[in-house]
């Protein structure tokens, strides 16, 4: 008998959590729904559970507070531009007006020959960020 799922919550390892939360939360419209400090006010926490349209999402610190470096190792983030999360998006024309208005360096929305158009951006971690939506007519 299959196990029986009910949603996947990947976690990712941030550098900096307040840099994170303004991207996940006040950019994208992520909602915060735990934290490892739960009933504290403010974003200085380590963990913390988002959730959005069908999904949720973990974010964790890489270093705890003591022992955070003052930029990332580059041997710890060399694969994260070999890391994309894949987001359905409908209206990819205006989240590309968007995201650039909120100074989100996105690349305009394509059609690809697989017949998905899609837009890309990253995080602030360099992790790979790509609305897509399956597209009207094939590139």
């Amino acid at each position: 008998m299959p196990i029986e799922t009910r949603g996947m919550a990947p976690l990712l390892f941030v550098f900096d959590m307040a840099t994170s939360l303004r991207f996940y939360r006040d950019v994208l419209g992520f909602e915060v729904t735990a934290t490892s400090k739960p009933g504290e006010p403010g974003d200085d926490f380590g963990w913390c559970m988002l959730k959005f349209g069908g999904g949720e999402l973990m974010l964790n610190t890489a270093y705890d507070d003591d022992e955070r470096p003052p930029a990332p190792d580059p041997s710890r983030i060399a694969s994260h531009a070999d890391t994309t999360l894949y987001f359905g998006c409908e209206d990819l024309d205006g989240a590309y007006q968007y995201l650039r208005a909120q100074g989100i360096d996105a690349q305009k929305p394509k059609v690809t020959y697989y017949g998905m158009k899609q837009l890309y951006c990253s995080d602030p971690d360099g992790l790979g960020i790509c609305f897509q939506w399956p597209a009207k007519e094939k590139a």
